[in-house]
This record gives C-alpha cells, sequence and structure tokens, in this order.
C-alpha cells in the first residue's frame, strides 16, 4: 500500500518542480530582462546578460520535462477513477508539453536574433510570439485541468475538495486565453482570477508532497 503514495509524492516533486522552474523563468528572468513595449531596453539587458537569458530557456525545459513525468504519474493514480478520463487527461497534458517545447523555439530566436544584428524589434517580436505560445499551451492545460478535477472528484482517495479547485483553475486557463486571443481588451479584466489556478495547483501541490494520497481508500484490485 506504500508504493501509490511513494508515486504520488514523487508527483508532488514533479509539480514542485514544475511551479519553481516556471516561476524562476518568468519572474527572474523574464522579469529582469523584458521590458513590456522597449524594444531596445531589451535588447541591451539580453545582449548584457545571455547567461540569464539561457538559464530562463533551460528552466522551462526543466519545468517541461517534469510535466511529461507528471502527465504520467496522474495517468497512474487516477486510472482507476476512469481509464478513459485519465487517458485523456494525460493526452492534453501531453499536447501542454509539447506546445510549451516548440514554443521554446521562438525564445532562444529571440537572442540569436539579437546576435546576428536583425534588430531588437525583431526579437521583442519573438518574445511576444512566445508569451503568446505560452497561452495556447494553456488552452490544453486548462481542459486537463477540468478533467483532471472530475477524476480527482471520482478517485475516493483524493479530497474532492481538490478536484473542485482543479475544475476551476482550467475554466480560468481557459477564459483567460480565450480572451488573450479572441477578444484582448477583456483579458485585463481576467488577470485577477489568475489566483484560482495558483492556489488550486499550490494545494495539489502540497497534498501531493505530504499527505501522498489515502491508502486507505486507494481500490485493492489495482
Amino acid at each position: 500500500m506504500t508504493q501509490p503514495r511513494a508515486l504520488a509524492r514523487l508527483g508532488g516533486l514533479f509539480y514542485l518542480t514544475i511551479i519553481l522552474c516556471g516561476l524562476g523563468a518568468e519572474l527572474f528572468v523574464r522579469g529582469t530582462l523584458i521590458v513590456s513595449g522597449a524594444a531596445a531596453d531589451t535588447a541591451a539587458r539580453i545582449l548584457a546578460a545571455p547567461g540569464l537569458f539561457r538559464l530562463g530557456f533551460a528552466l522551462d525545459l526543466t519545468m517541461v520535462l517534469a510535466d511529461i513525468a507528471l502527465a504520467v504519474v496522474f495517468f497512474v493514480l487516477l486510472r482507476p477513477a476512469g481509464a478513459g478520463l485519465a487517458l485523456g487527461a494525460m493526452v492534453l497534458r501531453l499536447m501542454q508539453a509539447g506546445v510549451l517545447a516548440v514554443n521554446l523555439m521562438a525564445y532562444y530566436a529571440a537572442l540569436l536574433a539579437l546576435q546576428r544584428g536583425h534588430g531588437p524589434d525583431m526579437a521583442l517580436f519573438l518574445l511576444d510570439l512566445h508569451r503568446h505560445g505560452y497561452d495556447l499551451a494553456l488552452v490544453f492545460f486548462g481542459a486537463q485541468c477540468v478533467v483532471l478535477g472530475v477524476l480527482l472528484i471520482r478517485a475516493a482517495w483524493f479530497p474532492t475538495a481538490l478536484g473542485v479547485l482543479s475544475i476551476a483553475a482550467g475554466g480560468v486557463y481557459l477564459t483567460g486565453s480565450a480572451t488573450l486571443f479572441l477578444a484582448p481588451g477583456v483579458n485585463a479584466v481576467i488577470q485577477p482570477l489568475y489566483a484560482v489556478p495558483v492556489a488550486a495547483e499550490l494545494t495539489l501541490c502540497l497534498y501531493l508532497l505530504i499527505r501522498g494520497l489515502n491508502t486507505a481508500r486507494w481500490p485493492a484490485t489495482v
């Protein structure tokens, strides 16, 4: 009975890696180097600290690899609650990871553009493309959160509240991405709602790390 709990805690470790790498890349690296709407300033910062820029690439790549591993962990832990739904959730999370991985080329291309003299405007465009690519990936991730939430509610070995939070997080992600692409003027109104997925993902991560799962309710036939 310790095996599923150990796997759940391993999943929590992957989740923590995703959160720390994602925040590090976004806040520490891009938050330091990218100045919104200021191509020349952004270019100067990147060229002055190419190592920091590459660190952002490495952090994002590590996040993607951890996300792939977590997709497999969730599939194993939640398959007893619904094999089809668990497979769907895994595919959606892997789709998100694939989009994020390809999207990293736009990020790295910004550095290549600057080093080859293509100008700050081109670099800023590529970075903006990378930012939009993140939100495209969140379409798949948001759908995954909804399916994951249904599975968590159905799985007696996880608290129902985790599933409810996951579904709410998925709704915010889907709404945020939809407004960014289809109604950009409304997107700013959605931004405060991202506190919901932040709380949901932190809660799930900490539950996996600390509790793992309720082994007393784990299906005996698995």
